[in-house]
């Protein structure tokens, strides 16, 4: 079956909201997104507002970076997912590599804020990806599964529909080096199936699994090729509006 593409800009600690909204203007003045497409972009915490109400009536949606695992509370700093929908959000980043690797986030507290993000309608982008270590150990595929074995743990039939799962090999990111298209189509064909044996078949030919490591207008083409990789978590080239263009207009391979 065909299935739609999904490509979402991560800006990470990058652009003030004065920049992220004039960004976000020049995005929305020059992209023509494809009708088989969605976009996506995730700016900071503090720009969303900005950001939410430049994309208002527009063909692309906002996704935050982070999300805390509880409604509401004593959690000082913390952003809950409620409050990233009613700012204007439609999709949420969760369990990302530098979220993992720099705040100690473990796969139980990734799958909790997975959950909250389902519950407040958020659609949560779920990041998983092995170290260089664990590829070079032949461990890619059982870091994999186990990350989305408890990344989603407890998810319902009627909820997976809802998410997207990102690929992101940890030693691909901001690295420059990327996964050949055969090596992330391996890893991706691995996920459909883990996926088809916990939610069956016809539901994970539906699923959205997309790329994410070092992204850029070259490579981008020959990654959507593959028959698994059904879009991109872009990084860096994400933070320029003419290189995100040619990633979201990339060429037929």
């Amino acid at each position: 079956m065909s299935r739609s593409s999904l490509i979402a800009g991560n800006w990470k600690m990058f652009k003030t909201p004065g920049e992220a909204a004039e960004f976000a203007r020049l995005l929305v003045a020059e992209l023509q997104v494809p009708t088989d497409r969605e976009v996506v972009i995730a700016p900071a915490f503090p720009s969303l507002t900005a950001v939410a109400a430049v994309l208002r009536g527009s063909e692309i949606a906002l996704a935050a970076q982070n999300v805390h695992q509880e409604p509401q509370g004593a959690f000082t700093g913390e952003v809950a997912a409620g409050m990233l929908r009613d700012a204007g959000c439609r999709y949420v980043i969760v369990g990302h590599s530098e979220r993992r690797t720099y705040f100690r986030e473990t796969d139980e507290l990734i799958n909790r804020k997975l959950a909250a993000a389902l519950a407040s309608g958020l659609k949560p982008i779920l990041c998983i990806g092995e170290t260089l270590t664990e590829r070079e150990q032949d461990k890619t595929l059982e870091v994999i599964a186990r990350q989305l074995k408890e990344g989603l743990k407890n998810v319902a039939p009627d909820d997976i529909g809802s998410a997207v799962v990102a690929y992101e090999p940890v030693w691909a990111i901001g690295t420059g080096r990327t996964a050949s298209p055969g090596q992330a189509q391996e890893v991706h064909a691995f996920i459909r199936d883990e996926l088809g044996g916990k939610y069956g078949p016809a539901v994970a030919r539906r699923l959205l699994i997309i790329y994410g490591g070092s992204v850029n207008p070259v490579n981008m083409g020959k990654l959507m090729a593959e028959k698994d990789i059904d879009g991109a978590l872009v990084g860096g080239a994400s933070l320029e509006v003419a290189s995100f263009s040619q990633i979201v207009n990339y060429p037929e391979v």
